[in-house]
């Protein structure tokens, strides 16, 4: 175990939260070495059925059988997006069991409430006997009412101590509190939940974890563990955001470029390559600002729209008409290394990375650097 304070959640200790990356950079690789060494390994569930090409199988094997003759438009846009939500919960649930074969520690998963499989995640992690889900990108009020029984902690992640307050209110009618709230600031990479002007404030983009973390506190009260999350990147900051009242961190930019992450090779060289200057605000497709690193794609997709075929709704939000290109596409692009058609999401803190490492050799690491800081 490492030397700063455990983080408890509900009946769980670890000593961090790995954040869930999509689409698939946190899955089970990462996710079962950061277990293994005390974490909390949480897989992103978003898109995986289009990621490892269980979509395409049976949307073909469909066409084969013939199941779309005959339909009307939405009919068949219904069962495109019944195959989109079955295939992703089917390869869900694998990514979770081959974590478990490789880990007897905590796993758990991260799902967009923004999903429009949301329902369907969220039925197969509890099937799978995960062992905590968190949830952001939306409020999620209706959460607990997918427990089924079971003692799955809930973990929301907010922005603010005004949306804590509407998902304490709400779960509180469900009769289920939080077990954990995740803040995420505004250093975080991905999309995130404050405004473009918020996010050109260099005095909140700097202090804005901090001053929401002691809002939150004070807004759920001491029985609910806060977590901060964003721009958390060495074990001095772990350190400086315990002393704020934080009862632990989520992580995620920092463990990009080690070796068990799942993502392409070239996706983590975009991290070892990237400048200070290189982590930019975009506009995503989904209408959220987000924080990615620049590149030639997204450089392009700003004066130019790809053209691009939808045949799935997977986010709430997205207007595949109105889109400049589709984020999913994107994402898979850079996940598999072809950075000419994707781009790579990071926090802040990105352009620190130096080399591959070990998920390992990140917690040592984070241990000497809360030491020297402490």
């Amino acid at each position: 175990m490492t030397n700063w304070p455990l983080l408890k959640i509900g009946h769980l200790e670890v000593n961090l939260i790995q954040g869930g990356m999509g689409v698939g950079i946190s899955g089970e690789r990462l996710a079962s070495e950061v277990a293994e060494n005390g974490g909390a390994g949480i897989i992103a569930s978003v898109g995986l059925g289009l990621l490892k090409g269980y979509f395409d199988d049976e949307y073909a094997a469909s066409k084969k059988r013939g199941d779309f003759n005959g339909l009307s438009g939405k009919e068949r846009r219904d069962l495109q997006n019944k195959i989109y939500a079955d295939t992703n919960s089917a390869a869900l649930a694998d990514e979770i069991r081959m974590a478990k074969r490789k880990t007897n520690g905590v796993l758990g998963v991260n799902i967009m409430h923004a999903l429009t499989d949301y329902p369907s995640l969220v039925k197969t992690a509890v099937q799978e006997n995960v062992d905590l889900i968190i949830c952001g990108a939306g409020i999620a009020r209706d959460l607990p009412n997918y427990l089924d029984g079971k003692n799955i902690l809930l973990v929301p992640i907010v922005s603010s101590a005004r949306v804590a307050k509407i998902i304490v209110k709400s779960w509180t009618q469900l009769k289920h509190s939080p077990d954990a709230v995740v803040v995420e600031g505004p250093k975080a990479g991905g999309h995130l939940g404050y405004s473009a002007e918020q996010l050109e404030d260099s005095d909140f983009v700097s202090y804005g974890l901090e001053r929401i973390i002691s809002d939150v506190i004070k807004e759920v009260g001491p029985d609910i563990s806060v977590i901060a999350a964003g721009g958390i990147y060495t074990g001095k900051d772990i350190y400086n955001i315990l002393k704020h009242g934080a009862a632990g961190v989520q992580m995620a930019t920092r463990f990009v470029t080690t070796e068990e992450c799942d993502a392409h090779p070239e996706f983590k060289q975009a991290y070892l390559n990237s400048s200070e200057e290189d982590i930019v605000i975009i506009k995503s497709p989904v209408g959220m600002p987000g924080r990615a690193i620049r590149n030639n794609f997204l450089e392009t997709v700003m004066t130019k729209k790809i053209p691009f075929k939808c045949d799935y709704d997977c986010l709430k939000s997205c207007n595949p008409f109105n889109s400049p290109y589709c984020i999913a596409d994107a994402l898979i692009s850079a996940q598999k290394g072809n950075m000419e058609k994707g781009f790579v999401f990071a926090g802040t803190n990105a352009y620190r990375a130096e080399k591959i490492v070990s998920v390992k050799d990140v917690f040592d690491s984070l241990e000497a650097e809360y030491s020297n800081a402490s």
